[in-house]
């Protein structure tokens, strides 16, 4: 396998490494479980789940899987965005504590926008090459139903006559008050500057929904996902699939819906990423912890790369994040069994798309986010799992998972399978 070849090659990998670049990890860093939950969407069956709950199911799920107990786990690291429930600020400890880790074991909630759930785990492979961690549960979670609405500047009064005001936090949250503008918008921007039509945006929204049915009802789901029962008027009804996708959708169809931020422009409810709820989870571990714990390796972290972009055309940040990943790691596009790049909007996946020359026998290969939905903090953890997993279905040997950030910044993890 991959793991002995890569206990036995330590010397040879370390040349490798400081030929290609300073760096790429250190230490190996293995992907020892991979899982998530069915991604509800907005307003649905998992409304009253807290993004702790869900972090929560999908960790349990996650250490369970990859036989991993508790005990042994060295630091919990959870992304989260919205912050919606009463208790996000306390939301990786929770978790942590949730799941039986132990009490001296510390946690760490990260907010990289939609890159957290990726962050979690750069976060957790910068622990382990520090030494300071050996295992590391990693995560991310996001319940957007749940985001609240907020009322500000009353907290000390009122004036009579005062109008006031009530603010949905979700909405604020997707619009970039530094440039004044709302997600949806910088999608315009790239869709003008890369020249990506209407039509073109529509086909991709098809396809991906298509590409979503195909492996569903293919199976190519069932590996990562960690079902979720919930309590109904008709007793327990256990969750299995994603609630989001809507594959019955027409190209005709897809026609009809009136653009949302842009007269004439391309950005609609059917072709942009669905508002969800979710969570997953990516345990990781060092060479000596999986030796040590006898755990079972699924592909090895080989390098990450996080970068900045003009927060008017955010959606372009894959594209110096993969750039950078790949030139850490010495190796090409070309060398990628896999690469998913998450659909924000779909001018904006075919902005990427075109400007990386990605092959789309190759990228987002079962469906993606406008399709699955995009519970902010969860995508990057989705993505992994989805990524581990698939790539062992196809014996690949490389994939890049990525996603663009709002305010202007990519991000990218490049894994190997490790059989």
């Amino acid at each position: 396998t991959l793991f002995r070849s890569h206990c036995c090659c330590r010397e040879e990998e370390r040349a490798h490494v400081s030929l290609h670049s300073t760096m790429a990890l250190m230490r190996g860093v293995f992907i020892v479980s991979a899982k998530r939950t069915p991604f509800g969407t907005y307003g649905g069956v998992l409304k009253d789940h807290t993004a702790t709950d869900l972090a929560a199911i999908a960790a349990k799920a996650a250490l369970s899987a990859g036989k991993v107990t508790p005990e042994i786990v060295d630091s919990v690291i959870v992304g989260n965005v919205m912050q919606s429930s009463s208790d996000a600020a306390y939301i990786a400890r929770h978790v942590g504590l949730r799941v039986g880790v132990p009490i001296p074991v510390p946690a760490l909630t990260v907010n990289r926008l939609c890159g957290s759930g990726f962050q979690s785990i750069i976060n957790g492979c910068q622990e382990i090459c520090l030494k300071e961690s050996e295992v590391v549960l990693c995560g991310g979670t996001e319940s957007m139903s749940q985001s609240p609405y907020a009322v500000r500047n009353i907290r000390f009064g009122t004036k009579f006559g005062t109008d006031i005001k009530m603010e949905d936090t979700l909405w604020a949250g997707l619009t970039d008050l530094h440039i004044k503008t709302p997600m949806g918008l910088t999608a315009e921007n790239l869709a003008e500057k890369y020249k990506i039509s209407r039509e073109d945006c529509d086909r991709y929204a098809f396809k991906t929904q298509q590409r979503w049915k195909a492996a569903n009802d293919a199976g190519y789901f069932t590996a990562e996902m960690s079902p979720i029962e919930i309590k109904t008027k008709k007793g327990v009804q256990k969750i299995e699939q994603d609630e989001h996708p809507r594959p019955q959708t027409t190209i005709e169809q897809l026609a009809k819906l009136a653009p949302v931020f842009k007269k004439d422009g391309t950005v609609t409810a059917g072709n942009a990423s669905g508002v969800s709820d979710g969570a997953g989870a990516i345990i990781i571990a060092s060479e000596a912890a999986v030796k040590e714990h006898k755990l079972s390796p699924l592909a090895r972290i080989v390098a990450y790369h996080v970068s900045g972009c003009d927060p008017n055309i955010m959606g372009i940040g894959p594209v110096p994040a993969i750039t950078g990943a790949l030139k850490k790691a010495g190796l090409t596009l070309k060398d990628m069994d896999l690469v998913e790049v998450n659909e924000a909007f779909a001018p904006q996946y075919l902005s990427v798309e075109k400007d990386l020359g990605l092959d789309p026998e190759k990228s987002n290969v079962n469906g993606g986010a406008i399709a699955l939905g995009h519970p902010l903090g969860a995508s990057g953890s989705r993505i992994t799992a989805h990524l581990v997993h698939e790539l062992r279905r196809r014996q690949g040997k490389y994939a890049i998972g990525s996603a663009c950030i709002g305010g202007g910044q990519g991000i990218a993890v490049i894994i190997e399978t490790t059989a």
